[in-house]
């Protein structure tokens, strides 16, 4: 049978604790317990990379700066094919209580340009860190934790910029020994000058450089008036042929200790992705306006951060019109559309033979990219 013991919490009316722990750690409140914020601890989204909505786990070669993978995971990629990333590439074991990953692998032994940047991004919605009160004098110390894996070691590099470029944070870590899962935290004192935004746009950058050049890169552990992706003298991934660089477990929250990592459910962190980016196909319909074009009205699954921009998939989509039949397209376009933040109006052209003003379901999935990503 567990002992229950008293701690010295009590209430300076009453001999009776308010808080008792068992002999097992648990612990039981004879009043209400408060937390201190009502935000959830973690403001990074998808931290633990569960979510692949672009590439469902594809390893993917770069060679647009600013391309997902995972979802609200983007890389930072000055020159084209110097990294390949992916969910769970390398097919290495995630640290325990994880089953999911960032794996990042070099293509070349790159020499990083003066003013180039590698590395891998997720910039955090103003909205989400309103309660830091950065650029005041009520800046809240943060903490930044995180697992790393790589093939080499050393002093590694990252940072954290505002939306406007002109205030940055750049802060380093060690890796210690090759091809081990190691914990990472990193705690940094609010920055109390500069704009930092609390609108639906950027209110925080972080970066995890993978090779940062010298105009980029300055002292670590202190806030620059300045554009900084990682800290001088810093390691560059992509400078050695076949390097490694894996990463999980990534939580930014208020405080000066790392607490564990938040889990949260599966369907509540893709909700989350989803205010940025979204898929949508089979299961949509519409009403085709003429032989060569079809419309399509359909409300999102999440209301976006800002209006999105909507695109096709493919080229090909294919469409089930009642009463006739299956159509494909060849060459379909976006032709005309009206888009709000809760959904939208689209209408694709490049179908050959429909019948006007006649009922159709979508048959290709996915078909239509929804991205309102900052």
């Amino acid at each position: 049978m567990s002992t229950v013991k008293a701690t010295n919490f009590q209430n300076a009316s009453s001999a009776t604790a308010n808080m008792v722990t068992d002999a097992s750690g648990n612990v039981s409140f004879g009043g209400t317990a408060a937390m201190s914020s009502s935000f959830l601890r973690n403001r990074i989204i998808n931290g633990d990379m569960r979510i692949d909505q672009r590439n469902a786990g594809a390893e993917v070669n770069p060679a647009v700066n600013g391309t997902y993978y995972p979802d609200r995971w983007k890389a930072a990629t000055s020159a084209a094919s110097k990294f390949k990333i992916g969910q769970n590439a390398g097919a290495v074991t995630p640290p325990t209580g994880f089953i999911n990953y960032l794996g990042l692998t070099s293509l070349s032994a790159y020499t990083v340009g003066a003013s180039e940047v590698f590395g891998v991004i997720q910039i955090i919605e103003g909205l989400n860190i309103s309660d830091f009160a950065w650029g005041t004098a009520s800046a809240a110390t943060v903490t930044l934790s995180f697992w790393v894996r790589s093939s080499l070691t050393g002093t590694f590099g990252g940072s954290l910029r505002n939306s406007a470029g002109d205030r940055s944070y750049p802060f380093t870590y060690t890796i210690s020994v090759s091809n081990t899962w190691e914990q990472k935290t990193v705690t940094i004192a609010g920055d109390t000058s500069g704009t930092w935004l609390t609108t639906n746009g950027t209110g925080i950058n972080l970066t995890l450089s993978i090779g940062s050049g010298s105009t980029l890169s300055t002292t670590s552990g202190a806030w620059a008036a300045g554009n900084y992706t990682s800290a001088t003298g810093a390691t560059s991934v992509v400078g050695t042929n076949g390097a490694t660089f894996y990463v999980t477990g990534v939580q930014l929250e208020v405080g000066t200790v790392a607490t564990p990592f938040e889990r949260q459910l599966y369907s509540n962190q893709f909700a989350q992705c989803q205010r940025y980016y979204e898929v949508a196909g089979r299961g949509l319909g519409g009403v085709t306006y003429s032989t060569t074009h079809a419309n399509v009205s359909f409300t999102y699954a999440v209301v976006k951060r800002t209006t999105p921009t909507i695109s096709l998939l493919t080229t090909t989509p294919s469409i089930n019109q009642f009463g006739t039949g299956g159509f494909n397209a060849s060459g379909a376009t976006i032709s005309g559309s009206s888009i709000g933040s809760a959904g939208a109006y689209v209408q694709w052209n490049g179908y050959t033979g429909l019948t006007g003003n006649t009922g159709f379901n979508v048959s290709t999935d996915p078909i239509i990219s929804i991205s309102a990503e900052l």
